[in-house]
């Protein structure tokens, strides 16, 4: 296994029953910046007891967290209404990495939150995916991250 040396060509692709089509996804939105959810153990747990003689003792606990995964895109404002109905939608979030290598979770988009519209700029945007371990089913499901 070898360090990537560039992030370039980090894509995501949703699975959005909202979408008409897989195709609408590069229409609504493409990707300039794509984050994986980091992990996140949670706060320690306080188990100093009176017993303790200098030192307060903590515990890890048992789950961890798949952080929020932003992304920055170019967007086509005609497509607004796509990307609505993409809020909240359960899906299976699938992140390419350059080596084709995949990171796949579940999850929903929580916010699409549109940059300022300036002439001479492209039309931006930042989205807000949050992961939550839980597929279509409703059974709880861990990411996966595939090597390419």
């Amino acid at each position: 296994m070898s360090i990537m040396t560039d992030g370039y060509q980090t894509t995501i692709s949703f699975s959005s029953s909202q979408l008409s089509s897989s195709s609408v996804l590069t229409l609504v939105m493409e990707e300039k910046e794509v984050t994986i959810p980091g992990i996140d153990g949670g706060e320690a747990i306080d188990v100093t007891t009176m017993r303790n003689s200098a030192w307060r003792s903590f515990a890890e606990r048992q789950l961890k967290t798949l952080l929020a995964a932003p992304i920055s895109v170019a967007w086509d404002p005609a497509l607004y209404d796509e990307m609505a109905a993409m809020i909240n939608d359960r899906q299976l979030i699938t992140i390419t990495l350059p080596d084709t290598a995949t990171f796949a979770f579940w999850g929903h988009i929580k916010t699409f939150t549109p940059s300022a519209m300036v002439e001479g700029s492209q039309p931006m945007a930042d989205v807000e995916i949050v992961p939550g371990n839980i597929n279509a089913s409703g059974t709880e499901t861990a990411p996966v991250m595939t090597e390419a």
